[in-house]
């Protein structure tokens, strides 16, 4: 029998027992009133038993009510005997059982997720509802630099997410120039989160991927062109050198005159093998043979070499050394980078200026900052930088960095070249 007909019983007895000892009452005055006063003390305690077993039953709910509400899950209830209330506890502890699972499950998946995301090369960066950085993995710290983290706006006028956005307003993804010439491959999508709708980026590095194919192609290309044009050169200045033997034959004026084109044509030929030879040098560079060597001494070699140059300029060169211990690097090979990043540094002063070498130590890793007082790079120089063969020079042939690139790469060197336009600019090279 349920506790709601037991109840509607217990109710309906006393009705009618109340009615007996009533008539009983009325025919024996005395034992009729004892025997309802003893009726009312049983009804006053089996109704108090039953109303126990009901305050028990609302009393459960309202345990089981607050548990969900704290979210305890791990708290289980025994069974009372009482069929519906059994049921009810049943019901309730299968529900915890599979809500704990649950939010076991969405845990895992949840740390799984940060470790795959803080390992993962690839960066990640998660906007709230208000376009502020939410979440920003390793990775992409590293790509976009220091200045994105968490709480920062998005939108931030000069930054590199916001260079990133204003790359993928129109397109999912983007090919994107990082700081320091890196290339990167950018996506952009979205996901629900409690009903709203937010926004997430995917940043994949691709410096790498793209400087070998790049190098490959303008090898092959730097190869085929170098051959056809010594062997050209070779040819016409044989041909060159027979005219001149030749042109001893002519009368005084005319010998002259040939002797005089002939040589502005070797002169020429020469120029284009010189030229050919800056480019083929770039692919038949040696790799570095390391050995230690006093950074303080190579930089104040290059200073002396780099002088005259920037005294015609007006051009002063400040050392700011940091004591450091030596580095192993190729001399040779380190010496010719460094002299292209003076001279490019030089050359972006023009006179009147200032060009800063430094060296420090953070950590244990010295690194190298060369700065120079020059306007900066424009946004549209910054997205070619180390692209072969750009230059924004007119007479430039594009090569310098392309070859710095190349030296630094081979000792394993990190390095980066920024500079907001105005100035200035800084190459910073870390030496491990």
């Amino acid at each position: 029998m349920t506790l709601r007909r037991l109840f509607y019983a217990y109710l309906l007895v006393l009705h009618v027992a109340l009615g007996v000892l009533a008539w009983h009452l009325v025919r024996e005055s005395v034992w009729g009133l004892l025997a309802l006063e003893a009726g009312f003390v049983l009804s006053a305690l089996l109704g108090a038993w039953l109303v126990d077993r009901l305050l028990r039953a609302h009393a459960l709910v309202q345990e089981s009510a607050q548990l969900l509400e704290e979210s305890d899950y791990t708290t289980r209830f025994r069974p009372t005997g009482q069929a519906e209330i059994d049921r009810l506890i049943e019901i309730y502890n299968r529900m915890a059982d599979a809500l704990r699972a649950e939010r076991v499950r969405v845990r895992e998946q949840h740390h799984f997720l940060q470790s795959l995301l803080d390992v993962s090369p690839s960066g990640a960066v998660i906007l709230d509802h208000d376009d502020r950085v939410d979440f920003v993995n390793p990775a992409a710290a590293r790509l976009l630099g220091p200045d994105v983290r968490t709480g920062v706006a998005a939108t931030h006028a000069g930054s590199a997410l916001h260079e990133v956005i204003l790359a993928l307003h129109d397109a999912p993804s983007a090919v994107v120039t990082l700081p320091g010439g890196r290339r990167a491959k950018a996506s952009r999508g979205t996901f629900m989160d409690r009903g709203f709708s937010r926004t997430f980026l995917l940043i994949e590095e691709l410096t790498d991927e793209l400087r070998q194919a790049e190098k490959a192609a303008y090898e092959k290309l730097i190869r085929m062109l170098s051959h056809e044009v010594n062997n050209s050169v070779a040819a016409s200045n044989s041909l060159l050198t027979s005219c001149l033997v030749f042109a001893e034959q002519l009368p005084g004026e005319s010998r002259t005159d040939l002797e005089g084109a002939l040589h502005v044509v070797m002169n020429r030929t020469a120029q284009l093998g010189a030229f050919m030879k800056a480019f083929a040098d770039v692919v038949r560079l040696p790799e570095p043979r390391l050995a230690p060597c006093d950074l303080d001494d190579l930089l104040e070699h290059l200073r002396r070499l780099m002088t005259a140059d920037a005294e015609r300029r007006r051009i002063a060169i400040v050392m700011e050394l940091t004591s450091t211990p030596p580095v192993s690097i190729d001399r040779t090979l380190m010496e010719q980078a460094l002299v292209n990043i003076l001279k490019n540094a030089i050359e972006a002063v023009d006179h009147d200026g200032r060009v800063v070498i430094r060296t420090g130590l953070t950590g244990t890793q010295p690194w190298l900052q060369i700065e120079d007082s020059g306007a900066g790079l424009a946004p549209e120089v910054r997205a070619h930088l180390f692209t072969p063969f750009f230059s924004t020079k007119g007479s430039g042939q594009g090569i310098g960095l392309t070859l710095v690139q190349e030296i630094l790469t081979r000792h394993g060197f990190a390095f980066t070249l920024d500079g907001p336009d105005g100035g200035p600019t800084r190459f910073t090279i870390w030496l491990s």
